[in-house]
């Protein structure tokens, strides 16, 4: 049965891809096959510092089936990005093999290209390194920061107002390293023809890689094509272009045979990218009563040996809360890793965890409900850019509703004073916010003769159903059912759309669908008017509808009026089609005087029992402030996967290095704890549900980072509940709640 367009926008909407993916028609860039293609290996560094001295690849290159063996003698010339070109970021500064050092362990020095994949796996074992190994900086803590920190938000006068505070927080918060390790493995699948190459990658932004590889390769932009139908998700990690995409394109077009490169399991742990390690300093002072009267956040973050990356902890601190002096400064360190990552929730995750840790125990340190004490302290404009106000902000409701349903009033302060079914209860609740902003966009919209509708735009479905929402708007615009409407996405050939990542594709997409459905349902009326024998032939335009897929008089009914496949044969054209456009939100004058944000409130519940050290998170309820929800089945879904993701956060994930070679220790999904089935608890996702009106027509903002935000915090304030054990440093180990008094009790 077919949803009305009056309510297809807001309603739980099936997937229309996941038939694709649940026969396995849907092509993951692995999946890809050409005639004659050939497969190829990297070879990857044993140590972490210091400078290859001889690189042997004569046994390799005399083994079977072996067609090419590249490093930095042979490959030729690769570029780096111009800095500071927003439209071409790549991940890491060095290009492929620009160099014989080595500056982390699991570095790319060479690849080997083979007939088959056995073959070229072979040869890479075969090729022989010599190294003149350097002392490797690989410590754990991050204290040996030098240098002054860069401010990144500041009012007030911090020092003179936390000095005179009646009460007072001061402790530092810690999480680890985290890896990305989305279930598709990264991969290039790369075809010349000519001068012209092109990419199947697993990419979370195929405009942006192909600028990057444009610039990369030394070609120009035109001659370049990225294509990504699928991804099997990439939190991140799949941003932007890592090493293995040029090295993959240099041997397909030496060939001149397609090529394929498909990292392991192992390389993922190595060469493309990790949540890096944090050390955030807060210190919160605050009246008796709880009023907020200054705040610090200064943070830390890990980075390689050549990159810049700043984790941004700062992100959120500055609007969050009301207070009048404020300081948020942060900086970097270097080690010999990998370059590091946006991982999901970038900055404000980790960041949040600190901050929202200080709040709970400042609110304990006051003898408070931690959620009055977040009421108190509700910020009512942006304090931190000139008090312009928030374009739209509901996070006391959120912390009110999600209250209510978690059952908030009846928590007993007292630690371990909750208990059931011989268990011990924790409660936790934080807060949570993310970042809003409408990305550029454009989209073309095209009814076909054969009655179909088609639109077209240069993002990605990364797994969140994207497919689904421009589907869901053409409905909602045209009337065409969702089976008689084609999504075409995931090629930077056609017009350019955004990167999906900062939760930001939704919103930024959906203007620029409506408007070109509405030009071309203007285009399909002109040619309805312009055409001899077509019932609206020399027609006023303005005399002339279109709904339910039919072209139709606006005094008659639409079930009398012409389908828009026929009209087209009509006037013998094959379909016609126009574009829109989204306005990014910082070039908007509506926008410019407004904060964009979303908000959330995690409230937590985890269960303990003593006797046999055993902690789990039981019941989770959120409630998200997301401006209008165009799809709830698929933002519910992304919420829930984000609350898994924040459980792993808090109670299991953590990248763990040798400190003699660089090499992660449990660099396998064997050794790597990741939240699973057994280890998610009951959920409860609620929206609030109210438009964003500077967002545009629909209000909508993304939603698959907030749910990530806060619940790391919220479990460590549950442990603390439950156990009396204050952890601040992320994951909660056994270790530190076997200190925990209600054990030895």
């Amino acid at each position: 049965m077919s949803t009305t367009p009056a309510s297809i926008i807001g309603t739980a909407t099936p997937r229309i891809d996941g038939p694709l993916k649940t026969t396995g028609v849907a092509e993951y860039t692995a999946d890809f096959h050409f005639e004659r293609m050939v497969h190829a290996v990297p070879v990857i560094a044993s140590i972490a510092s210091g400078r290859i001295t001889r690189l042997d690849t004569a046994a390799a290159e005399k083994m079977p089936g072996v067609l090419l063996v590249l490093h930095h003698g042979n490959i030729g010339p690769l570029y780096r990005t111009v800095p500071g070109d927003d439209n071409a970021t790549n991940s890491e500064v060095r290009s492929a093999f620009e160099d014989e050092i080595v500056r982390h362990w699991g570095q790319y020095v060479a690849v080997a290209v083979a007939e088959t994949l056995e073959q070229a796996t072979a040869a890479a074992a075969a090729v022989n390194v010599e190294y003149e190994k350097q002392a490797a900086n690989l410590r754990v803590s991050l204290d040996d920061f030098e240098g002054e920190p860069k401010t990144i938000s500041g009012r007030g006068d911090f020092d003179e107002a936390f000095d005179s505070a009646p009460v007072k927080i001061d402790a530092t918060y810690i999480t680890p390293i985290e890896t990305h390790n989305p279930i598709e493995l990264h991969a290039s699948v790369v075809v010349w023809e000519g001068e012209h190459v092109t990419m199947y990658e697993t990419s979370q932004g195929v405009v942006n890689h192909r600028a990057v590889m444009a610039q990369v390769l030394g070609l120009p932009l035109e001659n370049v094509r990225v294509v990504t139908r699928f991804l099997g998700s990439g939190f991140g990690g799949k941003l932007f272009p890592w090493p293995h995409a040029a090295m993959a394109a240099v041997a397909a077009r030496k060939l001149d045979r397609p090529v394929k490169l498909s990292l392991t399991r192992r390389m993922m742990f190595s060469s493309v990218g990790y949540r890096p390690r944090t050390e955030q300093h807060i210190q919160l002072g605050a009246t008796k009563e709880g009023k907020l009267l200054a705040l610090r956040h200064h943070f830390v973050n890990v980075t390689s040996q050549l990159d810049d990356f700043e984790e941004g902890c700062g992100e959120a601190t500055p609007y969050l809360y009301s207070v009048a002096n404020l300081e948020v400064t942060g900086g970097m360190v270097r080690r010999h890793v990998g370059a590091p990552m946006y991982m999901r929730g970038p900055g404000a995750v980790p960041g949040l965890f600190a901050l929202e840790a200080g709040m709970n125990e400042l609110a304990d340190e006051l003898k408070m409900d931690p959620l009055q004490l977040r009421l108190i302290n509700d910020a009512e404009k942006d304090e931190s850019n000139k008090d312009i106000p928030f374009s739209s902000r509901h996070l006391k409701e959120c912390y009110e509703v999600g209250a209510k349903k978690f059952g908030w009033e009846k928590r007993t302060a007292g630690i371990g004073s909750m208990r059931r079914d011989g268990k011990v209860l924790g409660w936790g609740l934080a807060g949570a916010s993310w970042v809003a902003l409408r990305l550029p966009c454009t989209a073309s919209v095209e009814f076909c003769a054969s009655g179909r509708l088609c639109v077209r735009c240069g993002t990605q479905d990364i797994g969140t159903g994207t497919y689904t929402i421009f589907a869901q708007v053409l409905h909602e615009k045209t009337g065409v059912p969702l089976d008689r409407i084609d999504v075409i996405l995931g090629d930077s050939s056609l017009p350019n759309g955004p990167m999906s990542g900062g939760s930001m594709v939704t919103g930024s997409v959906l203007n620029a669908i409506a408007a070109g459905a509405e030009n071309a349902i203007k285009r399909l009326q002109q040619v309805a008017a312009a055409t001899p024998g077509s019932p609206y032939h020399e027609a006023k335009l303005e005399t002339i509808g279109f709904t339910d897929g039919r072209v139709h008089k606006k005094d008659q009914p639409a079930e009398y009026g012409t389908h828009f496949g026929d009209i087209l044969q009509m006037a013998k054209l094959n379909g016609v089609s126009a574009e829109g456009k989204t306005q990014p939100s910082w070039e908007d004058p509506k926008a410019k005087g407004f904060s964009l944000h979303s908000y959330g409130a995690q409230f937590v519940e985890v269960e303990w029992e003593p006797e046999i050290a055993r902690l789990r998170v039981s019941r989770v309820v959120t409630v998200i402030d997301a401006g209008r929800i165009i799809n709830p089945k698929a933002a519910a879904n992304q919420i829930s996967g984000a609350v898994v993701m924040g459980i792993g956060m808090g109670l299991l994930e953590e990248t763990v290095y040798d400190q003699r070679t660089g090499q992660p220790i449990n660099g396998s999904m064997a050794d790597y704890l990741m939240a699973t089935c057994a280890d998610s608890p009951e959920i409860d996702v609620t929206f609030l549900n109210y438009p964003d009106p500077v967002m545009g027509e629909y209000g909508a903002r993304g939603v698959g980072e907030i749910g990530l935000a806060g619940v790391a915090p919220a479990i460590t304030a549950a442990v603390y509940h439950a156990t009396g054990v204050r952890v601040r440093e992320l994951p909660v180990r056994i270790e530190h709640l076997l200190q925990s008094k209600i054990l030895e009790a």
